[in-house]
């Protein structure tokens, strides 16, 4: 369906450049997101920064989301409280997960972004940008996270999505932009060809070129 990210950014990017986005901000979900934001924010001439989420992962299952949290200075945790229920997890188990996760974003925060001020999204259109979602754990958080600080309106875009998922955001998001909504639907990667997990380098090194106009 999409020869890798960037296809998808492509395409996904001419879909909302036609919606007349007003003062739009691109926050890319790192790392998958990135590339498809990329193109995204080069087509809507928009500011590309970065929410930084973490899926908190069901125990012996880390693919599975229980829930997910956002940095800032009061973090916000959403967990998928059935998902939750049924891994067996504690609270403490659950507040040792997300520790953990925490200590990663702030990791990825240093890395990525340096001392580059993040952009703000008070009053204006936040459109969050993924490579695609499953449970839509991490979009959640990040959706609270830019209403939080003051987003005008909420668009989250993505190549592709289960329709329960899109139907979730639909009620938190003012707008959900999804290019492909599969009958069937296991996983993000078969909708890929290429869809090798990218290195921090990678990631680095395309936020760097978008952000030196290149």
């Amino acid at each position: 369906m999409f020869r890798d990210r960037t296809d998808a950014g492509r395409q996904l990017a001419e879909r909302l450049a036609t919606l007349d986005l007003v003062d739009p901000v691109v926050y890319a979900l790192p790392r998958g997101g990135v590339p498809v934001a990329v193109e995204v924010a080069a087509r809507l001439h928009a500011p590309l920064d970065l929410i930084l989420v973490r899926k908190i992962g069901a125990p012996g299952w880390p693919e599975v989301a229980m829930g997910a949290v956002v940095n800032g200075e009061d973090p916000q945790t959403i967990i998928n409280a059935d998902v939750y229920a049924a891994t067996g997890s504690d609270s403490a188990g659950l507040a040792r997960a997300r520790q953990a996760e925490l200590e990663e974003i702030e990791r990825r925060r240093r890395r990525y972004l340096g001392d580059r001020p993040q952009v703000s999204p008070a009053g204006r259109v936040a459109v969050i940008v993924d490579d695609g979602l499953a449970t839509g754990a991490t979009a959640k958080a990040a959706l609270a996270a830019v209403k939080r600080q003051g987003a005008a309106r909420t668009v989250l875009a993505v190549p592709v999505a289960p329709a329960d998922t899109v139907a979730d955001l639909r009620e938190l998001a003012d707008l959900v932009v999804v290019l492909e909504v599969p009958a069937e639907f296991w996983a993000i990667g078969p909708f890929y060809t290429d869809f090798h997990q990218l290195t921090d380098d990678e990631t680095i090194g395309l936020l760097q070129e978008a952000w030196s106009g290149g």
